[in-house]
């Protein structure tokens, strides 16, 4: 099974590209974030003219999440469902071949001093205690999306200019870790541990030329499934009207 996970930047812009994308390379998976659109607005006929079914969970202008499937998806849940009023559309998760795919889009966070960087942070403890809810990590589940989240050196061509931000301080990096340590491990980084390999490039300042980029799109999966290769779609980001991320994949066996 190929999972992959895109940061869109917006259906209305990039569904040219999104279809283009699908008909070349029909991933099993594909779990879309930042749709910037209303459910009733998602192109679900044209999905569904390349094979896919979609589930979504969106909003006018701002985030949204969705995921798309060659198989059926089954008990598909939009929010993290603890009683937090939030209208912020950020999850979707969904059952695929007995595979739980949760999809995600982590709020920014904006600057540190922010309100938005405390509901980045209050937003990754909340999944955690989501995931804990879900029950015991020996069941095979995959979360994937927009961290908004570099884990490590490796992950920042120029870590001179984005330690300090909120997608690379200690802090930040702790929360994800938070939720990792649920019981998921990063399955991009076991068969692709180099440097260099990069998922976002600001479209300021000549981000993807200079190759300043991050690798903030993560698939991590729980030891239940077992990946056998990696990759990073680094030619999406080039062209006419390009999202400012790529997409990033995991193939996993046995499914």
């Amino acid at each position: 099974m190929r999972i992959v996970t895109w940061n869109v930047n917006s259906i209305r812009s990039r569904e040219s590209r999104l279809l283009a994308w699908l008909t070349a390379h029909q991933p099993d998976v594909l779990c879309l974030q930042e749709l910037k659109l209303e459910d009733a607005l998602f192109p679900h006929a044209a999905i569904e003219a390349l094979g896919y079914r979609a589930v979504t969970h969106g909003q006018k202008s701002y985030n949204g999440v969705a995921i798309l499937s060659r198989h059926e998806i089954t008990d598909v849940t939009r929010t993290l469902d603890d009683g937090v009023a939030d209208d912020q559309a950020r999850l979707i998760a969904g059952t695929i071949l007995g595979v739980r795919v949760v999809c995600v889009y982590v709020p920014n966070g904006s600057e540190p001093d922010s309100d938005k960087y405390a509901y980045k942070l209050a937003w990754l403890k909340r999944l955690r205690a989501w995931f804990e809810r879900e029950g015991a990590a020996d069941r095979p589940m995959v979360l994937c999306g927009d961290m908004n989240v570099a884990p490590d050196g490796r992950d920042v061509a120029r870590p001179a200019e984005w330690d300090d931000t909120v997608l690379c301080l200690p802090e930040v990096r702790k929360s994800l870790q938070h939720v990792l340590d649920w019981g998921l491990t990063d399955a991009f980084r076991q068969h692709r541990p180099e440097a260099g390999l990069y998922s976002w490039w600001d479209y300021r300042g000549g981000g993807f030329e200079r190759n300043n980029g991050l690798r903030i799109d993560h698939i991590f999966a729980t030891r239940a499934l077992t990946s056998i290769d990696a990759f990073v779609d680094r030619n999406e980001r080039r062209g006419e009207k390009p999202s400012d991320h790529v997409p990033l994949g995991v193939v996993f066996t046995g499914i």
